[in-house]
């Protein structure tokens, strides 16, 4: 069950309607994982700084289990996830950080349980 967290300083009319639907596709063909099982959040309009300059950036978030717990995974990831955004956002690949989280089944609930039990 991927969560995914785009936080951007662009403003909402720079980034693209429906781009909330899109990652969840792309995520899902990146990671492996049914699309029904993606989560994705698009925060535009962030006071927000990379690497001290508040020029256009992004951060993207991805957590999941059992996909993103190894840097030759993440290596893999990253270029994919890199690709999309650069085509659906006005950004340069140095505009944009990654950061991956590995998450185990105990730590998401769902339908009153945990995933550990689903």
């Amino acid at each position: 069950m991927p969560f995914l967290e785009l936080d951007t300083n662009l403003s909402a009319a720079r980034v693209p309607a429906g781009l909330e639907k899109r990652l969840c596709a792309a995520a899902a063909a990146i990671l492996a994982k049914p699309e029904d099982r993606v989560n994705a959040t698009v925060r535009p309009g962030l006071a927000m700084a990379v690497g001290g300059s508040a020029e256009p950036c992004a951060q993207l978030t991805v957590s999941s289990i059992g996909v993103v717990g190894t840097a030759e995974q993440n290596r893999d990831h990253s270029a994919r996830f890199f690709e999309f955004l650069t085509k659906e956002l006005p950004l340069g690949q140095d505009r944009i950080l990654i950061r991956f989280f590995p998450l185990e089944p105990w730590q998401i609930g769902k339908k009153g349980t945990v995933m550990t039990f689903l």
